[in-house]
């Protein structure tokens, strides 16, 4: 294994690999099968500048996600898109990486509202397959420098390079949070409540469906974040808006500070599915989809997040997922699966044809000896 301690080891280690090389932050976001030599980027940890007042982070890509997440909420703040823990998922152990959340565009229940990954992400350092140290982005949240690979690298699995440093613009924590629930709607009648309140006026920052409590009954939650006066009355209003379509209830936390309470925590890292032998699969749709969705996969269970575009589905072991949902807009992610599956079915939705030569031709700059993740995403 491969452990460079800095940026400089990073490219020499990179500059030197004849082979094949498996790019890996803490271990715990492992999706598909990988060949080769294992890089970790676990070595290079540390906030190397953090501005409160100004709202932005900038950490090596090992750092520890814990370690982020501690020093933004002493300051009562927070990364807005708050990222899923696979582990629970995926069975995994260690510690999720900063650098790992980026490569991964990893997003919880509040995208809807704040964005993705992507969307706070304001600068990156990295090192690309041929050795070359390369910088784009800032440290400050106004920032212009021509190509936009910030956004080219979140989402890219180490296929392009390997990340060494990060730049985030972060928010103020939320002094109150109250989830509006109704219970025992269908996946139409919940996709309807969810898409009411996600385009009323009152600041919806979490939209999910699913069975996340104790027992196997759906619920639907609506969370609304923020000022504790202005939480109380936009929950007020949004349980009048959703008593069209049953008993709508009101559980609030007026505790300060920027964490996710247990209920979000079991929908962002859809925890439902830990510990089952069941095949693991994320799609994303238009959230009016969402019904045709559940419609296609008839008994699986699911989970319903982003207002119904973010759906999480157990499937029966080796089934093909993606060959139910034809017709269907969107893409199916094998996210847990054995090695024979992940090999038969493709961990990532195939790309159409002229995307695909697109994607093979920035792979081929950023990476002409092909020896980042090869194989990962197509």
């Amino acid at each position: 294994m491969l452990t460079p301690a800095n940026e400089s080891d990073l490219a020499e280690a990179i500059t030197e690999a004849q082979g094949p090389l498996r790019v890996v932050g803490g271990g715990t976001r492992t999706v598909g099968t990988g060949a080769g030599e294992v890089l970790s980027t676990a070595g290079m940890t540390g906030i190397e500048l953090y501005e409160p007042g100004a709202l932005t982070i900038v950490a090596k890509a090992g750092t520890p996600l814990s370690e982020i997440e501690a020093a933004l909420a002493a300051e009562n703040q927070c990364l807005p898109f708050e990222p899923m823990d696979h582990r629970a998922v995926l069975g995994t152990d260690g510690e999720p990486t900063i650098g790992g959340v980026v490569a991964g565009n990893v997003s919880g229940p509040r995208r809807i509202q704040a964005g993705a990954c992507r969307d706070s992400l304001i600068g990156v350092r990295f090192v690309d397959g041929s050795g070359t140290v390369v910088k784009n982005g800032g440290r400050v949240m106004k920032n212009v420098t021509g190509y936009d690979l910030v956004k080219l690298m979140a989402g890219s699995y180490g296929t392009l390079g390997v990340l060494s440093e990060v730049s985030f613009k972060v928010l103020p924590g939320n002094a109150a949070t109250a989830t509006i629930s109704v219970a025992g709607l269908d996946v139409g009648q919940a996709i309807a409540a969810m898409s009411a309140g996600l385009s009323s006026p009152f600041e919806v920052t979490g939209a999910a469906h699913g069975p996340v409590g104790g027992d196997e009954t759906a619920v639907t939650m609506l969370r609304i974040e923020g000022f504790e006066a202005s939480v109380g009355y936009r929950a007020e209003k949004l349980v009048g808006l959703l008593a069209r379509f049953g008993e709508a209830k009101v559980e609030q936390s007026t505790a300060a500070g920027s964490g996710t309470d247990a209920t979000w925590a079991a929908v962002r890292d859809a925890t439902m599915f830990a510990g089952t032998d069941e095949d693991l699969w994320r799609i994303s749709v238009k959230p009016s989809d969402g019904v045709r969705v559940a419609e296609a996969l008839g008994d699986a269970r699911m989970l319903f997040d982003w207002g119904g575009g973010l759906v999480w589905a157990g499937a029966a072991p080796g089934s093909d997922v993606r060959a139910k949902l034809e017709g269907i807009s969107g893409h199916a992610t094998l996210i847990r699966a054995d090695a024979d599956t992940h090999a038969r079915l493709g961990t990532f939705h195939p790309e159409p044809a002229p995307l695909a030569a697109i994607t093979r031709g920035i792979r081929e700059k950023f990476d002409p000896r092909g020896i980042l993740n090869p194989g990962l995403m197509g």
